[in-house]
This record gives structure tokens, C-alpha cells and sequence, in this order.
């Protein structure tokens, strides 16, 4: 027996598997590698900077909120109702549509700076308390065009009711923060309100 020739043949075998190993591996890499090339990703990240954004900054917005309810325009508008809100103590289950005014002071005519825009809706039963959707959309100075999106439960009896800002545009893209409303008028006749909103917002 020629072990010689069986060691070569061995060491031929041995070479020959590698080679195939390594074959493998390139043509799975390569054809990854195309697969991904013609499958295009739907996520990539970036800088902040690309965006043009810089450092972030705290900023303090004061203006009135007018809820008009009666009248011959009002800025609020009934859109739906459950069987049971004409007879609750709370109007449970009633959904409004309002394009309230945004004012600098309390009076009707004081200079307007945007408009509250959105829904709120009655969800306590024991309690009046109402879930706002609402944008906050600026028409004055440098927030003209911008604005601020608010989603929370706004306890309208309590003294100060705190909601959180979830976002916004323009000037506050990617806006956090909080916005405190506190009552400045409530007529029972009408139902009319003027609200006082401190906001407090980061963004850049």
C-alpha cells in the first residue's frame, strides 16, 4: 500500500472541501448582497443636523382660548351624541367639534394669534371631564403656520387642568411639553368660556 498516495489523496480532499466551503460562503454573501441592493429599506439614520436642527430651547406661550357655544356662529359644534348624554349629569358620550379662537388677552376682540382646532369629547360619567384632540395652529409672528398638538383629559371644574403637548410643525417639530388651562369666564346661561392656556414646550 502506497500510503504516500493515500496521504496525498487525503490532503487533495481536504483542500477541495475548503474550497467549496469558501465557494459557499461567497456566493451566499454575493447573493445577500444583491437581494438587499434590490430590496429597498424603508429606515435609515441620520443626523439631526441634516434635518437643520441645533440646540433645543424651552419656550412659554400665554394666549386665551374662546369656547363659544351660543349665538349665530358659534365656534363649537355638537357632531354626536350617545342615547343617554341629554339625561347625564355630565353629558357622558357627547362629541363636539370646535375652531376656537386663540386670543392675547381675555376679551373678544383682543388681537388673534391662531385658532384651537380638533374634537373633545364627555368621558366622565361621575365627573365632567373631557378628552381633548386638538391642535393648537398659529397665525401670528415667528409660529405663523406652526403648531402644537395636544392629547389629554381636561377636568373642566378643577382650578388647573394640566394636558400634555404630543408634537407639532413647522417651528415645533418634535415639541414636548405641557399646557395648563385655568378658567377665566363661564357663563351657565350659555355655556360660553374663555380660557386662560399657559404652554410650556421644548422643541428647536
Amino acid at each position: 500500500m502506497d500510503y504516500r498516495s493515500i496521504t496525498i489523496s487525503t490532503v487533495s480532499m481536504a483542500k477541495s472541501k475548503i474550497l467549496i466551503s469558501i465557494f459557499t460562503i461567497t456566493l451566499t454573501l454575493l447573493f445577500a448582497s444583491l437581494a438587499t441592493a434590490k430590496s429597498p429599506r424603508f429606515y435609515r439614520s441620520i443626523s439631526p443636523t441634516s434635518l437643520g436642527l441645533r440646540k433645543e430651547k424651552l419656550s412659554h406661550l400665554h394666549f386665551y382660548f374662546h369656547d363659544i357655544v351660543s349665538g349665530r356662529k358659534p365656534t363649537v359644534v355638537r357632531v354626536a351624541e350617545a342615547h343617554v348624554t341629554n339625561t347625564s349629569s355630565t353629558l357622558f358620550g357627547l362629541v363636539a367639534m370646535i375652531d376656537d379662537p386663540l386670543t392675547v388677552g381675555p376679551e373678544p376682540g383682543s388681537k388673534l394669534v391662531g385658532k384651537a382646532q380638533g374634537i373633545y369629547g364627555s368621558a366622565g360619567q361621575d365627573e365632567t371631564s373631557l378628552v381633548m384632540v386638538m391642535n393648537f395652529a398659529f397665525t401670528e409672528g415667528k409660529y405663523n403656520g406652526s403648531t402644537l398638538s395636544i392629547l389629554g383629559r381636561n377636568a373642566v371644574f378643577s382650578a388647573v387642568r394640566e394636558m400634555p403637548i404630543v408634537g407639532g410643525s413647522g417651528a415645533f417639530r418634535f415639541a414636548r411639553g405641557y399646557a395648563q388651562a385655568t378658567t377665566h369666564t363661564f357663563d351657565l346661561k350659555t355655556g360660553d368660556a374663555v380660557v386662560e392656556y399657559n404652554v410650556h414646550v421644548f422643541h428647536y
